[in-house]
């Protein structure tokens, strides 16, 4: 089975921006936010979006 299209992680500076349940990293700046998003990006061979400019989700395409 191959997983096409899936949310792998959801990096934000406001926790209630998001749904719990998923996984989710919380920063306490939107630095901070910016650097998390790139190594989970390379970490998880995904890739990052940002959908707004405390909240970031790491996709497989």
């Amino acid at each position: 089975m191959k997983l096409e299209k899936l949310i792998l992680a959801t990096i934000t500076t406001d926790a209630s921006r998001v749904q719990s349940g998923q996984n989710v990293f919380v920063c306490n700046t939107t630095e901070e936010g910016d650097a998390v998003a790139a190594e989970l990006e390379a970490i998880l061979d995904g890739i990052a979006h940002k959908l707004s400019n405390d909240v970031y989700i790491i996709v497989k395409h």
